[in-house]
């Protein structure tokens, strides 16, 4: 791109009438902006206005009268005769010169006030339709998720206290058959004697009552009873006896006159899980003597559990009050906590061997535990799983009989398939609607602009070829609505420009008649002013003036003013 490049163009377009009518006939700025190109002419606006400066100074450049003639008739007149000077481009069509096609394309797609009518009209109308029902769309949309959402959860908090409920009231039926167990004669006379023939006396019917309880619920894995001093005497399981459970804290609660439901806890000598159910065993003056305990099976309560879904994908937990999980379809997690436990508690568990394990990990889902370790409320929450490796969402419920949280878990993917159902039907639904919308603008962008380019066309031969087809215009003329109106105006203003332009050229003519009869007159008066035609006039004048003598025939007299007029056109010479 240089200043020289315009210069040459500006010049060759004041002499290269082919490419003056390129120019003039192209019907957009980006044909021109080809012309140019295709001309081996390259410039920005700004190197072409310096080219009409250098023209200027040089002093071929052009008034701003003549400038303005330029950019309404594209020629002016000068003293050397027609000179036809280039058509001045929009600034937009100079900047992108050495843009692509692609780039012009674009240029012309984020740039409104270059688009045709027909386009517009039909972004219009497409605006008009589809914004607006986009917008519905997307509101009915969000509230329809966010009300499925909410059912989903409600499903999964109802199951979460259905399930809570079960458990609170298996646990309510084993603390009554625990109370029972502590406080049976047998029991109570068996633990109350003070000497061994007492016990001995107490004992086959107390072993028979721990029998009966025994055998009354397959959940039951053990039942026995402690001394004061944490040593089992007698137990349905014979492993059981003289083992000292004075560490369990089933028992320190118990023997301090507490009932005491235990977590699902792993047993030192069966190594079984399960849960432990003690009530304190008081003689007849109300003296604690015992403690009688129930375990019943982990199995049973992780089946419980277990058998509570909500989905292929979804399942059931169950955590205690340390955020430890007791209860899980998937073994390898049991007694894991949720967050890491804090040091004291992680010791304590660790030093009574709670739940069987030498060390409790983590999971480390704090974003879960900080909502349902403790909860008081039946709630939901999602979080993102470290080892599904996606989001879950969870309802949850807490027992009224012991400190633990019952959560019914499932996979957001599996709740997010039926919303993304109703997210494509919607989508379906807006693209079918804008597609009909969209040919109904374009029908509607086509009757109207139609006329318009019939008339743009008309004006565009009214312009270069003083005539336009009527034909073209004849069916837009019949309507009755404003662009109707407008042909027939056109059609009317096309015969008066048509008649003014005849009475324009008859008064043209006859103005060159006069201007030619004024010329001839002063040529004449520059002819008969000069000293050589005075005089030339007066000796005609005395020739005139001089009279044939008698003895002279006319011939002689003839030949001598012939011979005079030849001498005085010889002197003239």
């Amino acid at each position: 791109m240089s200043v020289e490049s315009a210069r040459a163009f500006y010049e060759r377009i004041a002499t290269d009438e082919l490419l003056q009518k390129q120019l003039q006939n192209a019907v957009s700025d980006e044909q021109r902006l080809e012309i140019v190109l295709a001309a081996g002419y390259s410039f920005t606006l700004p190197e072409w206005e310096a080219a009409l400066a250098q023209i200027s100074k040089s002093g071929d450049s052009i008034s701003d009268t003549e400038l303005d003639a330029i950019l309404q008739r594209r020629h002016f007149v000068n003293a050397g005769g027609l000179k036809v000077v280039p058509y001045q481009l929009p600034t937009k069509v100079w900047s992108g010169l050495k843009q692509t096609s692609f780039g012009k394309v674009l240029r012309r797609l984020f740039n409104p006030s270059a688009w045709s009518i027909r386009t517009k009209l039909s972004v219009a109308l497409l605006a008009v339709a589809l914004i607006p029902m986009s917008f519905t769309t997307y509101h009915n949309l969000q509230e329809s998720l966010k009300s499925a959402e909410d059912s989903e959860y409600r499903k999964l908090e109802l199951l979460a206290t259905s399930n809570a409920s079960r458990l609170d009231q298996l646990i309510i039926d084993i603390q009554r058959v625990a109370v029972q167990v502590s406080t049976d004669k047998d029991v109570v006379g068996f633990l109350a004697a003070t000497n061994p023939q007492k016990q001995t006396a107490f004992r086959s019917s107390m072993q028979r009552t721990l029998d009966n309880v025994f055998r009354s619920n397959p959940d039951y894995d053990v039942v026995y009873i402690i001394d004061t001093k944490g040593r089992c005497l007698a137990a349905t399981d014979p492993t059981f006896i003289s083992q000292n459970y004075a560490f369990r804290e089933y028992f320190r609660y118990s023997i301090q006159g507490r009932p005491y439901v235990s977590g699902i806890i792993v047993g030192t000598t069966s190594g079984r899980a399960g849960i432990y159910f003690s009530n304190p065993v008081r003689s007849e003056g109300g003296k604690i003597v015992g403690v009688a305990v129930l375990k019943i099976k982990g199995e049973d309560i992780w089946a419980i559990v277990n058998a509570l879904q909500a989905g292929s994908q979804s399942y059931a937990f169950l955590v205690d009050e340390r955020g430890v999980i007791i209860s899980h379809p998937d073994k390898s997690l049991l007694y894991h906590s949720l967050a890491p436990l804090p040091a004291n508690k992680q010791q304590q568990s660790e030093t009574d061997r709670l739940y069987g394990v030498d060390q409790i990990k983590s999971l480390d889902v704090p974003e879960l535990a900080s909502v349902i370790v403790g909860a008081k409320q039946t709630s939901h929450t999602s979080y993102y799983s470290p080892i599904e490796q996606t989001r879950q969402m969870v309802g949850f419920a807490p027992l009224q009989e012991q400190p633990w949280v019952l959560g019914v878990n499932k996979a957001h993917a599996q709740f997010d398939a039926p919303l993304n159902q109703l997210i494509w039907q919607n989508s379906y639904s807006l693209l079918a609607v804008g597609a009909i919308a969209t040919i109904i603008a374009l029908i509607l962008a086509q009757s109207i602009a139609k006329p318009i380019r019939a008339l743009t066309k008309a004006a565009q031969s009214l312009v270069e070829q003083d005539d336009f087809d009527t034909h073209q215009l004849a069916k837009a003329s019949d309507a009755n609505d404003d662009i109707g109106q407008l042909v027939r105006v056109f059609l009317q203003m096309a015969q008066e420009v048509k008649a003014r332009e005849q009475k324009l050229k008859q008064q043209v003519m006859e103005l060159n008649v006069e201007i030619d009869e004024a010329k001839k007159a002063r040529q004449v008066a520059d002819i008969t002013q000069t000293d050589y035609f005075q005089e030339l006039q007066q000796k005609a004048q005395k020739i005139k003036g001089r009279m044939p003598k008698n003895d002279e025939t006319e011939t002689d007299y003839f030949q001598q003013l012939h011979q005079k007029a030849q001498n005085l056109k010889g002197r003239a010479n």
